[in-house]
Parts: C-alpha cells; sequence; structure tokens
C-alpha cells in the first residue's frame, strides 16, 4: 500500500505534493491546504502596473504560478520552499503571516504581508554557530504564490517582475531596520507606541475616530515583536490606554493622534527628537 501511494506521488505535480505532505504533517487541518495555477497579474495590482496595457496582455498569461491558500493558524512553511526550489520564492498574494526565530529560549518575530517575498532561511552553504529553530503563523487565511524555477524562467523576458520583486526585498529589509531601531528604546510602552505606529503604516484604516488596526494582535505576539515579556506588554498597552493614546474597540486598536504626538506625550519635548531619529 505504501509503495501505490508513492507512486501516486510522483505523478502529481511538486506543489500539490507539497500541499499533501503539508496536509499529512497537520492531521487536524487535512483537506484544508489547496493550491491552483493563477494569473499574478489579475492578483497582484503593483505587479501589473508595471506594464502598459498593450505589454499587460502580452505578459499576463506567462506571469502564472501556482497560487497555495493556508487557513489561519500554525503552518509550515518548508514544504512550499521546497517546491520554489531553483526559483524567486514565494509571494504572499494575501493575508498576514508571523515568522518567528527562536534563539536561546526567546523568539523574536516579524510580519510578513501582500507583496512579500519569501526565501529558504537557510541554504546548505550557510554558516549556523549556535542552534535557532523558525516558526510561522498565519494570522488570518493567507495565499502563498510559489515562483519555483519554471516561473522564473518564464520572467526571464519580463525584467519588470523580477526588478519589483527586488525591490520589495529591499522594503521588508527597511521595515525590519525600523522595527529593530524601535525595540532599542528602553521603555516598553514606547517600543509597543512606534510598533503600531510602523504596523499602521501599512496595515491601518482611518476612521474618523483614530486609525483602525484590526490585526490580531495578541499581547504574547506584540512582546515577539518588539522583544518583551508578556505582562510588561499588558502594562505597556494599560499605560497608553490610560493616556488615551490608544483604544482597544470590537477586533481593532485604534490609535488617536498622530505618532508624533504619542511620542511627545510619553517622552516629552527633550527625548523626541532622539526617537524620531531612530525611525
Amino acid at each position: 500500500m505504501g509503495g501505490d501511494e508513492t507512486q501516486r506521488d510522483v505523478d502529481v505535480d511538486p506543489v500539490r505534493l507539497s500541499a499533501r505532505r503539508m496536509e499529512r504533517r497537520q492531521p487536524e487541518r487535512r483537506g484544508a491546504v489547496s493550491s491552483r495555477y493563477q494569473y499574478l497579474l489579475d492578483l497582484d495590482e503593483d505587479l501589473a502596473s508595471r506594464f502598459d496595457m498593450r505589454m499587460r496582455v502580452a505578459a499576463r498569461s506567462a506571469v502564472t504560478a501556482r497560487v497555495c491558500s493556508v487557513p489561519a493558524g500554525d503552518f509550515d512553511l518548508e514544504p512550499l520552499f521546497a517546491a520554489a526550489a531553483g526559483g524567486l520564492g514565494l509571494l504572499i498574494v494575501s493575508g498576514v503571516v508571523e515568522l518567528g526565530t527562536e534563539v536561546g529560549g526567546r523568539t523574536a518575530s516579524e510580519l510578513v504581508g501582500e507583496g512579500d517575498v519569501l526565501c529558504p532561511w537557510q541554504r546548505g552553504g550557510d554558516v549556523v554557530f549556535f542552534s535557532r529553530t523558525r516558526a510561522s503563523s498565519a494570522l488570518v487565511p493567507v495565499r502563498i504564490a510559489i515562483l519555483d524555477e519554471a516561473f522564473a524562467r518564464r520572467m526571464r523576458p519580463w525584467s519588470q517582475i523580477t526588478s519589483a520583486l527586488v525591490q520589495r526585498g529591499v522594503r521588508r529589509a527597511m521595515a525590519l531596520g525600523v522595527q529593530r531601531a524601535a525595540t532599542c528604546h528602553p521603555r516598553a510602552d514606547v517600543r509597543v507606541a512606534l510598533l503600531l505606529w510602523q504596523l499602521a503604516e501599512r496595515w491601518g484604516r482611518v476612521q474618523p475616530d483614530g486609525i483602525h488596526l484590526a490585526l490580531p494582535l495578541t499581547h504574547r505576539l506584540i512582546g515577539r515583536l518588539v522583544g518583551a515579556e508578556r505582562p510588561s506588554v499588558s502594562h505597556a498597552l494599560s499605560r497608553l490606554g490610560q493616556a488615551d493614546l490608544v483604544a482597544r474597540e470590537d477586533d481593532a486598536l485604534v490609535l488617536h493622534g498622530s505618532a508624533d504626538h504619542h511620542l511627545a506625550c510619553l517622552l516629552g519635548p527633550g527625548q523626541r527628537g532622539r526617537v524620531a531619529r531612530l525611525q
């Protein structure tokens, strides 16, 4: 019976096989991971805007990739990285993913979302001097495009696509630099405030009562993003709430005022400029 199953796996494409293996590793979600080919220019408006209308029509049929749908919750990126071997990596089409790195018993995280490109965390030639583990979790349902070797070959005539993906990699590195600078502040409430404004730039929605950040941000997750323990995050959010800077409404955190207003309230004019230079 095992031999028949192996033969059936050989007959399917590598991405579908990887999705099947993901299901086997997570039996409680069996059947939840699905994938199909889609036109990326229909899903990613920024990529489509790189072409004029005539060239977009010509490129549309070539710019296709297998898109996997992943439910909210913990999942394993490794099978998807394996499916993208030799290619450009993984493109998040929609949703938000937490990427965590654990070293020495402490976990640091970043949030990535629509338009971000992920590459394998470690290759065979990497030198690792201490052990580390990686984890990924979908905060909401996520769609991920597999930019495999065949995709990379099809993109050779369309340098606009490669250029856009490289720019996104730079953007992600810059965002990580901002997050790292914010976590250098000694006060947890300032670190949390800076983080929330950074996230609001990307995922916030302007409403009459403030900027709504509708992400499932638990205190523990915020702690992994700013380098603080959960009790410290709870205390920091309490301080921000008492100062009428941050409020929770239904499933969203609401930021009142502006980033400068938050810094002025938390630090006063003397130290505000020092924090601004970190951003």
